[in-house]
């Protein structure tokens, strides 16, 4: 027989998967970030 009531675990999960997409998109804006960065430092020193 099913268990009767809410499932389990999927306040955890929903939780925890909003927690782990929350920290990939800050790793890739962060990427994004550095390579901009090294970007306009290589634009800079061409210049030169």
């Amino acid at each position: 027989m099913p268990k009767k009531g809410k499932a389990k675990n999927t306040v955890n999960k929903a939780k925890h998967s909003k927690l782990m997409d929350r920290k990939k998109n800050k790793l890739k804006k962060e990427a994004t970030l550095r390579k901009e960065r090294l970007k306009a430092i290589l634009d800079k020193s061409k210049e030169k």
